[in-house]
């Protein structure tokens, strides 16, 4: 049925390596759309929701390899928390938050200026995370040859 988990689960540390792999991969796409967005011509709308949209993808599929036994029902739950704290933190003035904030990983990790416009790019970039992680879990499932499994 449509949505529903596998018979046989993948082992979770496979599916964490899988997820992490991913998440190395949304990371390069995010810093390459940051860094050379701008250079390449493309438009500040492009370049600035794109980078939100990564940075979700990158929770929930981060919060999939920490905790690979969840649905990822429940794994995108979390993501959604995490990203609506970030975004809700940046309300937040303090000196040292401040201060990490303008250094170039406090500007990736958490951002400068609170937007709403940012939570429906994380709301994207979670669904976006949820189809990338189930079609490499249908990967699996479909050649267990290539996810490592023996047959029987």
């Amino acid at each position: 049925m449509h949505g529903t988990q596998p018979d046989k689960p993948v082992a979770p540390l496979r599916t964490s390596l899988v997820r992490a792999a991913l998440a190395l991969v949304v990371i390069a796409c995010g810093l390459s759309l940051r860094w050379y967005g701008f250079p390449l011509g493309l438009p500040a709308f492009v370049v600035k929701y794109g980078g939100s949209l990564l940075w979700a993808t990158m929770v929930l599929l981060l919060v999939g390899v920490l905790l690979p036994g969840l649905t990822r029902a429940q794994i995108a739950a979390i993501a959604v928390v995490i990203a609506v704290v970030v975004e809700f933190s940046r309300l937040v003035h303090v000196p040292w938050l401040d201060a990490f904030r303008l250094t170039t990983a406090g500007a990736l990790l958490l951002g400068r200026i609170f937007s709403l416009w940012n939570l429906a790019a994380y709301a994207v970039g979670i669904v976006f995370g949820i189809w990338l992680d189930g079609c490499a879990a249908r990967s699996r499932t479909l050649n267990p040859e290539t996810a490592g499994s023996t047959r029987e």
